[in-house]
């Protein structure tokens, strides 16, 4: 109730364009984006069908910019742990994990949303399908690029190893198939970083 009672509020302080992804965001999530048209949209976001397509041509040109914006808030784990171990990769990758452990419980009620989406989008050709995929593709390119500041053996491998269990922990905990999914999380991560972890890469690690 508490939540019903606020986001009234808070929306009508939002200019129209921030308010309009707000509710597409809120309903894409809770009832997914097949279901959502853009009625319902502009009904929560209270405004209407005409002033949503002035900022967004089409319902598509909206889901792929609620996703692009989901893209950058990922993009922003990577920043920030870059930012709060500089030259200490695996620290980074760690802190990634950790990142994504974190958001598992919310994963748990409302799923990720890129693995809802694409879900909802076979097409590849989909602007949101699009948005998605460079996304996924970019963040690949920045964790190989931590495994190899980390002088692990093999850093393609071991980024695909790693987004492996960082996207299987999202599904796992969306079906609630394996409990303590963070920690469990947590301690894979770190086994694959030992297994791949070459002299150098130790060396490089406690100097860097």
């Amino acid at each position: 109730m508490a939540s019903t009672v606020r986001r009234p509020s808070r929306v009508a302080k939002l200019p129209p364009r921030e308010r309009i992804l707000d509710a597409a965001e809120e309903l894409f999530q809770s009832e997914g984006i097949r279901r959502v048209g853009v009625q319902a949209i502009a009904e929560r976001a209270e405004t209407t069908k005409m002033a949503i397509y002035r900022h967004f041509e089409t319902k598509d040109a909206l889901v792929a910019e609620w996703l692009r914006i989901v893209a950058t808030d990922y993009q922003a784990a990577f920043d920030r742990v870059e930012a709060a171990y500089p030259g200490r990769p695996r620290e980074q990758i760690l802190g990634l994990a950790r990142f994504i452990a974190g958001g598992l419980p919310e994963i748990s009620h409302r799923g990720c949303p890129f693995i809802n989406s694409i879900a909802e989008l076979p097409d590849r050709s989909h602007p949101a399908r699009q948005v998605i995929e460079g996304h996924k593709a970019h963040q690949t390119r920045r964790l190989v690029g931590m495994c190899a500041e980390a002088g692990l053996s093999d850093p393609e491998q071991v980024a695909a190893e790693i987004t492996f269990v960082l996207e299987g922990a999202q599904v796992s905990s969306q079906n609630g198939s394996i409990d303590q999914v963070g920690d469990r999380l947590m301690r894979i991560v770190e086994g694959i970083m030992d297994r791949y972890r070459s002299p150098l890469g130790a060396s490089r690690a406690t100097t860097g």
